[in-house]
Order: structure tokens, then sequence, then C-alpha cells
């Protein structure tokens, strides 16, 4: 029988094998670019732009800063990347994710690892800095969810947790090109290795 073929050619030339990711085969332009083009809520969402993966993790680190502004910068750029891998394996939503069951769970902790060795972060963070970035990941779609995702209030309350007043009213969800957000991507990302001790 024929073996599947189970990596991908990624823009930068490297050969990302999916089942066995390796840090060396991983470039922040790769990720940048993918997450760039990838649409949170299925695409579900007004405005003239997706809403990419990426514009959502440039939020979550921006609110993972404000909630924890004594935090190391590593932290911040371990939130920065916190849905890298969906570069390659894409965004699927939470209800999708529960009925595919633990392969995309495993493979997704499989392409984590390797990205956060590959950018000088622990293959597995510690449990209190991941549950601190999931808040700043909940805060971030309560706001897609009401300002972009058709959401009310008392829905979004619901699925993701009352969130502070005072935040949702200074934190506006932005719509951009794919080629602005990836810009932006890397260029904080540049920012915040630079700033690690």
């Amino acid at each position: 029988m024929k073996q599947q073929r189970a990596w991908q050619r990624m823009l930068s030339g490297r050969r990302l094998d999916l089942l066995d990711p390796t840090p060396m085969d991983v470039e922040i332009e790769d990720i940048a670019h993918g997450l760039a083009f990838v649409a949170r809520w299925n695409g579900q969402t007004k405005g003239d732009f997706a809403y990419s993966v990426a514009e959502h993790s440039l939020l979550v680190e921006e609110i993972f800063g404000r909630l924890y502004p004594k935090a190391p910068m590593k932290w911040r750029l371990a939130a920065l990347l916190h849905d890298a891998p969906e570069y390659v394996i894409g965004d699927m939503i939470s209800p999708v994710k529960a009925a595919v069951g633990s392969g995309y769970g495993e493979l997704d902790a499989r392409l984590t690892a390797a990205i956060h060795i590959r950018f000088g972060l622990p293959a597995q963070l510690p449990a209190t800095v991941k549950k601190q970035i999931k808040k700043a990941d909940k805060i971030s779609a309560w706001l897609e969810a009401t300002q972009i995702a058709g959401f009310s209030v008392p829905e979004a309350n619901k699925f993701f947790g009352r969130i502070d007043e005072q935040l949702a009213e200074t934190l506006q969800i932005r719509l951009r090109p794919p080629v602005e957000v990836r810009a932006e991507y890397t260029a904080r990302h540049l920012q915040l290795i630079a700033g690690i001790d």
C-alpha cells in the first residue's frame, strides 16, 4: 500500500512534516503568511476582509500584555504564537474540534512543541502561563463574537464568559488586508524576540 504524503511544502522552501515536525522546518514568515490567510469563525464575520488568525493572535498578545504587564517577553511571545499551528492545519471552530476528537489535539500539540522550540520557548508551557493565555484568548473570542460574528452579549457571556466592560470598550476588532496583518505579525514577532533576555 502506498504511504500517504504527510508533509507540506512551505513558501520558504521548507518541507514541514505534519506528523513529525522539527523546529528546523519552522519559519516565522511561513507562520505569518499562513495565519494571515486563515479565517476565524469559518469566515462567518462582518466586513470586507476575513478576520484572520494572525489578527486574532495579535489581539490575544495585546490583551495578555494588558492583563499581565509584568509578564516576561517570552510569555508574550507564547501568546502571539498560541494558534501558530493553524498556519498548516487551519482553524476549526470548537464544535468541529469536539466532533473530530483527539487527533486534532495531538497534531496541534506536536506542531506547537516544534514551534515553541524553534523560537526558544519550552515545548510545553507552564500550566499557569497556559491558563493566562487562555484567559486572553477567551476575551478576544468574546470581542470577536459581539463585534463581528453576530453574537448577542448574553450569548457571548454564555460561551466565553463575561469580560471587563472597560476592557471591552477599549479594544476594537480590526479587519485588514492579509498583507498588512502578515507584516504586523512578523514585525511583532521580531520585537518580542528582541525583548527576550
